[in-house]
């Protein structure tokens, strides 16, 4: 495809490298309501701005910017007037609803693109930009309770672990059953626990937040909470939840889900993970090896993230 030159406040920005996200795979299995087709995915994106719209300040020729999943809002509606763009009612999503990152070249909002400085390197932010910041949104939802539990212990697990750590709590990790290698990579990552999602944890948790796409977690996930407790729904597509007993839900535990970001949960997290010192496992693909990573991330084939490289 031909370059495309950015409208007004729009920024066209060269890719560096681009996480592969497992809502990707929710997009190219059209699981997804009302994609824009033919779509580009790919929307944990790192590159360099190499042309500016009309309009565009705050942003300079080959600054290094990151593009997140939340692409553009329409700034009037309850949701974005209340300060819940989030919830924005027309909004466009990278990847989904407008071209991504599995590309030389992309266009982006201006407006919804994060300045990122020099310190790290491409690869190693990219997961940051949807697993770091979906994760980021979950724990602030989930509370502020000590033990925490990680159901699927994927790309966004793997950095809240260190965020949880770095906040001095508790990580209970729960994998697929029998997955030994995972329950290893999640203690290493100062795991207090791993085990199977079919397993309890030794203690009652505080909050749980499922990451897997499995709607079968949820009863286990509010049996595994204690009273009071919270069981947090951070994917965008999850199979149908099970009928379960009221007996679960009752005492006052909680079930709630998570819904894209704003901006300012992507200047809060990135403005603190350096300080966190969070360490992202990767696995790179050339950009033709598409396919391959996300069938490796279908099948488990890596712990952490991949990421694509141009």
């Amino acid at each position: 495809m031909p370059d495309r030159s950015p409208g007004p406040g729009e920024i066209r920005v060269n890719v560096l490298a681009c996480g592969v996200c497992r809502t990707d795979l929710h997009v190219v299995d059209g699981e997804l309501p009302n994609p824009h087709v033919p779509i580009i995915p790919g929307h944990e994106i790192i590159g360099r701005v190499d042309a500016l719209g009309a309009g565009v300040t705050g942003l300079h020729l080959g600054e290094r910017v990151g593009i997140p999943w939340l692409g553009h809002t329409c700034h009037v509606c309850p949701y974005c007037l209340g300060h819940e763009e989030n919830l924005c009612d027309h909004p466009l999503f990278t990847g989904y609803t407008r071209d991504g990152g599995f590309a030389t070249a992309v266009i982006a909002d201006a407006d919804f693109a994060f300045p990122l400085g020099e310190i790290g390197s491409d690869v190693s932010l990219a997961p940051l930009l949807c697993a770091g910041l979906i994760g980021w949104r979950s724990l602030k939802i989930a509370g502020d309770g000590k033990k925490l539990g990680l159901y699927g212990f994927g790309a966004a697990a793997h950095i809240l672990a260190q965020v949880a750590a770095w906040q001095d709590r508790s990580v209970y990790a729960f994998t697929q059953p029998g997955d030994h290698a995972t329950q290893t990579f999640a203690r290493s990552l100062g795991a207090r626990w791993a085990g199977g999602s079919d397993e309890m944890p030794p203690e009652p948790l505080d909050a749980a937040i499922i990451f897997a796409p499995v709607g079968g977690l949820v009863p286990l996930a509010l049996k595994a909470v204690r009273k009071g407790g919270r069981v947090v729904c951070a994917g965008i597509h999850m199979s149908d939840i099970p009928s379960f007993p009221y007996a679960l839900l009752w005492e006052e535990r909680q079930l709630l889900s998570v819904a894209n970001l704003t901006r300012e949960d992507g200047r809060e997290f990135l403005r603190l993970a350096p300080g966190i010192g969070i360490v992202t496992s990767t696995t790179t693909y050339p950009l033709e090896k598409a396919n391959e990573a996300l069938a490796d991330l279908r099948a488990g084939r890596f712990e952490g993230a991949a990421v694509l490289v141009p």
